[in-house]
């Protein structure tokens, strides 16, 4: 019983994430959501107080997978550069894993509260401030260029990311880890000093 009860929460994000993806988040309704889940409108209220609410958790469940792999990648031993290459490549890997729940997401982050935007945006700077910092510990140790602003290129390699859902389709020529390599490679020849 306790784990059917455990497993209502992620029913409720799953068939939700389908249902935005298909009708758009403004057109589907909270009765629509909890009968593709299998469940009652109090099982749903019991774990969210609102379909605000699973949009959001749609996309900070993400963002907390990407924050907890970024901690890991960017506190390990390894080189500068190794560091920041896993970590630009992760996140790109785990976009394209996750790119319908992205897409939803950045497509109906306006429809969001007020207060879940500012909590949404404030989670994201976190994670772009941490990238960030790999990429100004590279520019003050001379791995890296400093002739150009770390605020820029994170700007730069992160719209690149965001944009991966109009254009990546799975079975296409490259995999995910494919991409995410080859837009790691990118980044750090962007970065590369130049001679």
């Amino acid at each position: 019983m306790a784990s059917a009860q455990a497993d209502v929460p992620r029913r409720l994000l799953q068939h939700a994430t389908k249902l935005f993806a298909k009708k758009g988040f403004d057109r589907t309704s909270v009765q629509e959501i909890v009968e593709a889940a299998g469940v009652t409108k109090g099982a749903m209220y019991h774990y969210f107080d609102s379909k605000d609410d699973l949009l959001y958790e749609i996309y900070a469940r993400v963002l907390r997978e990407q924050t907890a792999q970024l901690e890991k990648v960017a506190d390990s031993d390894a080189p500068l550069r190794a560091r920041l290459a896993t970590a630009a490549s992760d996140v790109v890997v785990s976009s394209i894993e996750n790119l319908d729940d992205n897409t939803i997401f950045l497509q109906s982050m306006h429809q969001l509260s007020t207060e879940k935007r500012k909590a949404v945006r404030a989670e994201r700077r976190k994670y772009h401030e941490r990238f960030r910092r790999l990429i100004e510990e590279g520019q003050a140790g001379g791995d890296f260029r400093a002739d150009k602003p770390a605020d820029l290129v994170v700007d730069f390699f992160f719209g690149s990311v965001h944009h991966l859902g109009s254009w990546y389709r799975r079975g296409g020529p490259l995999g995910a880890r494919e991409v995410g390599d080859q837009f790691a490679d990118l980044l750090l020849s962007m970065l590369r000093p130049e001679s």
